[in-house]
């Protein structure tokens, strides 16, 4: 992404660059799944607010709490947008305090700095271990359980896509956003990679506190490893505070979904690839309508009534991790696309803001790597016993979806697959070449 955003920085590129590069058709497909992809992850925030809220007291009923923060997400997206940036931005440190502060807390108290004086050190990677076994025994049983962390981490890894959309509002882009892809790339190398490293340290993967939390909703049990590991070592008022911290966290992810998902919506709606009336704003500029839809698909997060917060989450993790796979395969085949035109109209690689490495070698590997697992996500519906049509319907919708949009849409639109010597490649080149070579850096306040 970074090659061809820093190319060509427009809004919304990655799906934009789908339909130029690819086919249209291609890229409405992309766009609708992004959409659904940030859309489901509102219910899914909703739901771990839930679960977070359910450390201190049940005394609010589920769907109370859910239909709370429904209304909160809907009046600060209606009436307070205009204040969502500057609280992004605080939000955003907080977390970033928050993930430095517990990693700075794990080492401390597995070298004894705790109230037991207890110097656990790695002492749950070798009881009960680190590989846990999960539906089977044996080494088909750690390997199944190695697999669904790896399925647990295509859920969680996102960036170039969200880096990526600022691309058409950034100051002087070709500069700036190769950095900012850099730097996104490392921070999530070293937080997800340390922030697993201490929950493996601070807590065995057999914790009952844990397990009465996600599978059977107990009021009073932890949802965090970091609050779990607090507990037992009997430190007090830090786990409230770092429990409050991972709510801020997660109702302002939640919040920041309704925006995005809710301007996707609005992107496919302006470029006629949505009903017209979506692109009906209020006088402060906020698609109502869009944001309506999304705050509709919300209340999936009902479903924790009646179904238990362990389940529900489940199915959104699996609605979410298949999308979130079908965009990064849309990426990494636009890309191909994309170096294919460049060699087709002699565009110099070279002469680009940004130069990846060993490609297109590394896109084969993350386009073939991604299509695999987005139909190895589900794969436990398949087992002996552990047939669900829900969960079969969340693991596998979006990827009978996606096809039937891009048949449907090049059917009806008759739209045209690209060849490499007919793509757009210098379509809106030289507006972006004019702006650089005017641009002046604005001095600081």
């Amino acid at each position: 992404m970074a090659e061809m955003v820093t190319y060509l920085p427009i809004s919304s590129p990655f799906i934009r660059f789908a339909g130029r590069y690819v086919d249209e058709a291609f890229g409405v497909a992309a766009g609708y799944n992004f959409f659904v992809f940030e859309a489901a992850l509102v219910p899914f925030e909703i739901v771990a607010c839930n679960v977070i809220i359910n450390y201190w007291s049940d005394i609010v009923p589920v769907g109370g709490v859910i239909a709370i923060i429904i209304v909160l997400y809907g009046a600060i997206n209606v009436f307070a947008v205009k204040w969502y940036g500057e609280s992004e931005f605080w939000l955003a440190l907080g977390k970033v305090l928050l993930i430095v502060g517990l990693i700075i807390y794990t080492f401390i108290t597995m070298l004894g700095g705790n109230p037991q004086h207890d110097r656990f050190g790695f002492r749950y990677w070798r009881d009960p271990g680190s590989f846990a076994e999960l539906y089977k025994t044996g080494s088909l049983g750690r390997f199944l359980g190695f697999l669904q962390c790896l399925i647990q981490a295509s859920f969680t890894i996102a960036g170039p896509d969200y880096v990526s959309m600022a691309a058409g509002e950034a100051e002087n882009p070709r500069v700036v956003m190769p950095r900012a892809y850099n730097k996104v790339f490392g921070r999530l190398i070293a937080f997800f990679m340390l922030g697993s490293l201490c929950v493996g340290i601070n807590v065995p993967y057999n914790d009952q506190e844990l397990s009465d939390a996600f599978e059977k909703g107990l009021s009073g049990a932890a949802a965090s490893p970091y609050v779990v590991a607090m507990n037992r070592l009997k430190i007090r008022v830090l786990p409230d505070i770092v429990n409050a911290m991972v709510l801020s966290s997660a109702f302002s992810a939640g919040n920041s979904y309704v925006y995005c998902a809710s301007r996707s919506l609005f992107g496919l709606a302006l470029e006629g690839k949505a009903p017209r009336v979506l692109t009906r704003c209020n006088r402060n500029g906020v698609p109502v309508y869009c944001v309506a839809i999304v705050l509709l698909l919300s209340l999936l997060s009902f479903l924790q009534v009646s179904n238990g917060s362990a389940r529900v989450l489940s199915w959104l993790v699996n609605l979410v991790t298949a999308s979130q796979l079908i965009n990064f395969s849309v990426m990494s085949f636009t890309f191909i696309r994309f170096k294919k035109a460049c060699e087709a109209q002699g565009l110099s690689r070279d002469s680009l803001p940004y130069k990846g490495i060993w490609q297109p070698y590394l896109a084969w590997y993350a386009l073939s790597g991604t299509f695999v697992m987005t139909f190895v996500g589900g794969y436990p519906v398949f087992l002996p016993g552990k047939w669900s049509v829900p969960t079969f319907l969340f693991s596998y919708t979006m990827i009978g979806v996606f096809p039937v949009l891009f048949v449907v849409w090049k059917l009806v639109k008759k739209t045209t697959w690209m060849k490499p010597e007919d793509v757009g490649l210098y379509k809106d080149v030289e507006e972006i070449d004019e702006y650089q070579r005017n641009y002046h850096a604005t001095p600081p306040k």
